[in-house]
């Protein structure tokens, strides 16, 4: 998924101009595949579901659910920006906590009405760079952020799904044994490549490690990273199950939690529009293969993301904040502007 934000910000800075025509045509194609594979998967949901499990997610969501997930948007979106915030220190790209809580709430918004899932921290990164005077720095803090998260909820994942009853729960050993077996390898990698010499492969490996000893893994950033990711995974699930309460399930934490997680490794898959897609798709899969409904998985889904994008409302205004400002001032100096030159 990070591929995206890498090549965002080629765009951005004009250097991917030297790129092959054949390679830009491959990733023009690829981007627009991504949403176009979300919109397959919501369009089969349709065609075998219809509208209602749609139509009837958006008419269960009270007060009292959107009121908590406002409060839970709010607990995540904060942790979200502490972990930022640790991570650009030890890049030396410090951001304040003002500033990451209001550009993570922006990007979250961002990220959850446009396609892809990751255009609003493509914007945060390239923000925060320009604000520090390093684009690739800001770039970087924000990789390793979204990928120390991505790790802490993929562990939780495994241990859930490992431990509670889901319809992945005989294939976690084995996939467990999988990623230890990848995350040696990859250990082994690192360790055996030679950091010496000038080539642009050899500067990515050097970068690399210091950024993750400095970012990730120094003694005053790593427990807060960790902490932080946990608790935003722990507001995610406890946002989902609301989601499932409201949309009607009745079924014990004990079933409703791995459902929930499969869910939201879902939407990792940058094959989203606006995060829709894939969530749906697995929720309904694992609601109908753990003994629930399909129908229902689909409206929990719907539910949720209708909850979600309530909470991250307040990005949209820090969104167009800026933009009102620009507008207000611009229009003071209209109107001031012939007083001023008369006094002259």
């Amino acid at each position: 998924m990070f591929g995206e934000e890498a090549h965002a910000l080629r765009q951005v800075t004009g250097t991917d101009s030297t790129a092959r025509p054949a390679v830009r045509a491959s990733r023009s194609l690829w981007t627009w595949a991504r949403p176009l594979a979300g919109a397959g998967i919501l369009a089969v949901l349709l065609w075998r579901l219809g509208t209602g499990p749609f139509v009837q997610g958006l008419r269960m969501i009270d007060m009292s659910s959107l009121v908590a997930a406002v409060g839970l948007g709010a607990l995540t979106t904060w942790c979200c920006a502490w972990r930022w915030s640790l991570v650009a220190r030890g890049l030396d790209a410090q951001v304040s906590m003002r500033t990451a809580v209001a550009n993570c709430y922006r990007s979250t918004f961002l990220n959850s009405t446009l396609p892809g899932g990751v255009l609003g921290d493509v914007h945060r990164a390239v923000d925060h760079g320009r604000d520090v005077g390093d684009i690739g720095r800001g770039m970087r803090a924000v990789f390793w952020e979204r990928t120390a998260g991505q790790v802490v909820q993929a562990g939780l994942a495994m241990v859930v799904l490992l431990l509670f009853p889901s319809p992945v729960r005989p294939y976690m050993p084995a996939a467990i044994g999988v990623v230890l077996a990848a995350g040696l390898v990859l250990a082994l990698i690192a360790k055996l490549l030679p950091e010496g010499g000038i080539s642009r492969w050899a500067r990515a490996v050097r970068t690399s490690k210091a950024d993750i000893r400095n970012a990730l893994l120094a003694p005053r950033i790593w427990p807060g990273v960790l902490f932080s990711s946990a608790v935003i995974v722990v507001g995610h699930l406890a946002t989902f199950v609301i989601a499932a309460r409201t949309a009607g399930s009745t079924a014990p934490l004990s079933h409703l939690v791995p459902l929930t997680l499969l869910a939201l490794l879902a939407m990792g898959l940058p094959l989203n529009v606006g995060g829709w897609g894939p969530r749906e798709g697995v929720a309904a899969w694992a609601f109908g293969a753990a003994g629930l409904t399909v129908a229902q998985g689909l409206t929990t889904a719907v539910v949720y993301g209708a909850l979600v994008l309530a909470s991250c409302l307040p990005g949209a205004w820090v969104l167009v904040t800026p933009r009102i400002s620009r507008v207000w001032r611009h229009s003071s100096v209209n109107v001031t502007a012939p007083a001023q030159s008369g006094t002259v």
